[in-house]
């Protein structure tokens, strides 16, 4: 099994509204071999709280554009680890504290990474473009 159609383009909505609100090392996997309750997550961090929340929101934005709204959102008041949980897929939003303890590409490194659009950057000029 695969991730969906729907899954892959609602990960790379929130991938581009994630890189939009300058989130830093952006990475999708589809987990849909894994897991039955999902088909694919999306990782981001922010180095504060005040970041974790502005990508949480533009993410929520980007997604209701397309008709989703979250079943599930956890985390939101700490604003150190936000999970919004849209069934076909789920998003983490970090601190990069929690995100290099917590290490869930290390989790999930046996399943296949999703290739996210070009326009998504990993942070401020880290995506290999020059400037």
């Amino acid at each position: 099994m695969v991730a969906t159609e729907h899954a892959l383009g609602l990960i790379s909505a929130a991938a581009q509204a994630a890189s939009d609100k300058l989130a830093e090392d952006i990475i999708a996997f589809d987990v849909s071999e894994q897991l039955v309750i999902t088909d694919a997550f999306l990782l981001c961090s922010a180095p504060n709280d005040r970041q974790v929340k502005a990508i949480v929101d533009e993410i929520e934005e980007r997604l209701r554009e397309y008709g989703e709204k979250p079943l599930r959102r956890e985390g939101q008041r700490d604003g150190r680890w936000v999970l919004i949980d849209y069934a076909d897929v789920v998003v983490h939003v970090q601190r990069q504290e929690e995100r290099t303890f917590y290490a869930l590409e290390r989790l999930w490194s046996d399943c296949p990474v999703i290739d996210l659009p070009d326009s998504v950057s990993s942070g401020r000029g880290d995506s290999g473009e020059t400037a």
